[in-house]
Order: C-alpha cells, then structure tokens, then sequence
C-alpha cells in the first residue's frame, strides 16, 4: 500500500514539472518578448492547459498530507518561505494571465506580473529542489535550520538552474505549438538555453564534488544510476539533432526526456528517503488504515485526472493561431 502512493506521488510531481514547467517557462520567455501580436500567440500556447497543469501540484500537496504526513509536516516547517513565494508567483501569474486583456493603459503591469510570477515560482522552486538535495537540519524528527536555513548558496544555484530548465522547456512548447516569428524566436532561444543548461549541469557537479554533499555517495554505492544520465545524453544528442533540422516536435519530446531522467536520478539517489537523509519512506507514511481508506479514492480519481488531461492536450493539439485573444 505504502509503494502504491510512493508511485502516485511520483507521477504527479514528475507530471507537475513537465506541464506546468512548460508554462511556467513561456512565462519567463514572455517577459522578453516585445511586441503585442508575439505575445498574443505566446498566451494562446498555453491558455488552454495551465490551469489544469498545475492542478498537479495540489494533487502533490493532498498525497503529501494524507499519505506521508510527516514529510508534509517537516516541509512545511522548513519551506514556509518558499512555498509562501511559490504560490504568490503562481496567483499572481493566473490573475495576470486573465486580466491583461481587460485594459490597454496598465496592460504593462499585468505582463510584468505574468513573466515575474513564472520566473519568482519557478526559482523558489528550484531553490527547494536544492536545499533538499543539499540536506535539511533536522534534530529529534523537526526542523531545526531556522526561517533562511534551506537558503544556499547550492540551492540559489539550483534556483537558476530550474529556471534555464524550464525556459528550455518553455521554448520547446513554443516551437511545437506556434508558427512563424515566436516559432523561429523559440528555435534561437533553445540553441542558447540547451549551452546554458549543459553549462549548469556542469557547475552543479563540479559543486557538488569540492562540497562532499551525501548525494554523491549513493552515486558510488549504486552505479546503476549512471544509467538515467545516460538516456539523458541520448536525449541530449537527439536534441541538438532535431534543432539542427528545424524539427518543430521532437524538441520537446527530447527535452522531457531529460528531465525524466533527472527526476530519476534524484529519487532514487534518495531512496529509501522522502527527506534525505533522515526520514525514510516508512517513517514517513500514515498508518495503514489510513492508506487503505485513501486507496479506493485514489483509484478512481487519479485515473480520471489522467483521463482528462490526456483528452485536453488532444483536444488543444496542433499550431495555435494569430487571431486576436487567448
């Protein structure tokens, strides 16, 4: 029972990173887009999914409190900060997203407000990613590192690493879904963003060597984790491949890859952890009864989410146009 919401929890947050981290990441592109009708293409990539993307991360949250209780509860205590930003970034882009076209005098207010709050959310984001990676300060099963204790300099580093990511993916989208000037943009934007990233990848290692972290540990006990790496530069090469020919759909399907195997990665260079390295996935869980009594809902309901997001990206598919409105 325990392993079956391990799996739940796992899709959904790996479903959260790859569709809202698409939107997020046009949202960050947005802000250095000049001109109305550039921008109004950009929207209409995204308008029909990005609410529902994100309906993911609640899904995340609900499993967290009803499943691990414990790991909710220390996250909370360490990341209240974060996840205060993360979801000021997150409102403040839907309020944006919505009431642009409301006015034409102030729209500049509603575009800065859409491109900060993607960037504010996906950076805190990557921040908590970080200070997890990094390890937390835990005494006698509570957080003790204090209100700035998840902040690093690693975890800063993470920050702007998942925004390069997301970007990355972001343009991906945009190169899928749209034609002409924003598609051609979107196809310079990820020649750069794949260097940028390749570069992080490369620091963060580097990083992570002079500083010993833990992580590196499992590395060396567990080789088989070399193989998520290994897809990954499949993928990477299939990239730059794909970009050389001006392939408008295999970016992003390359791209996704990527990041799945960095997800991979990381969880299970944490396994058995939630939080690494001091409550394991036992620790952590409810009692018995409680993941029983959860089972039968999410049963039915995760499946149905799946449903209906499989049905919507079908529905919304193919190159958006350049009419007016989103």
């Amino acid at each position: 029972m325990v392993m079956f919401w391990v799996l739940l929890l796992a899709v959904s947050i790996l479903l959260y990173v790859l569709l809202d981290g698409a939107d997020l990441g046009v949202g960050m592109l947005f802000g250095l887009t000049q001109g109305e009708a550039k921008r109004r293409v950009m929207l209409k990539a995204v308008s029909p999914i990005w609410d529902g993307n994100e309906t993911w991360l609640v899904v995340t949250g609900v499993i967290l409190w009803g499943a691990f209780p414990l790991v909710y509860a220390t996250l909370l205590s360490a990341f209240y900060l974060p996840l205060f930003f993360i979801l000021a970034g997150l409102i403040l882009r839907g309020v944006a997203f919505e009431f642009r076209d409301k006015t034409q005098r102030m729209r500049w207010i509603w575009d800065l407000s859409f491109a900060g709050g993607s960037l504010v959310a996906t950076f805190m984001q990557g921040v908590t990613v970080g200070a997890l990676v990094e390890g937390l300060q835990v005494t006698n099963g509570q957080y003790s590192g204090g209100d700035f204790g998840w902040f690093t300099p690693f975890a800063a580093l993470c920050g702007i690493g998942l925004c390069l990511g997301y970007a990355l993916l972001g343009a991906c989208w945009l190169v899928k879904k749209c034609d002409a000037e924003v598609r051609d943009r979107a196809h310079r934007q990820i020649r750069v963003l794949a260097v940028c990233v390749l570069v992080f990848l490369v620091v963060v290692f580097v990083y992570a060597l002079a500083e010993h972290l833990p992580i590196l540990h499992r590395w060396i006990d567990r080789p088989y984790l070399f193989a998520f790496p290994a897809v990954g530069g499949f993928a990477a090469i299939a990239l730059a491949l794909s970009i050389l020919r001006q392939n408008d759909r295999w970016p992003f399907y390359m791209v996704a890859v990527i990041f799945v195997s960095a997800f991979g990665t990381l969880a299970l260079s944490f396994w058995p952890y939630m939080i690494p390295f001091v409550i394991t996935i036992d620790q952590a869980a409810a009692p018995q009864s409680s993941l029983a009594f959860m089972f039968w809902g999410g049963v039915v309901v995760f499946p149905l989410m799946l449903v209906y997001t499989l049905i919507s990206y079908s529905v919304f598919r193919g190159k958006v146009g350049a009419a007016t409105g989103h």
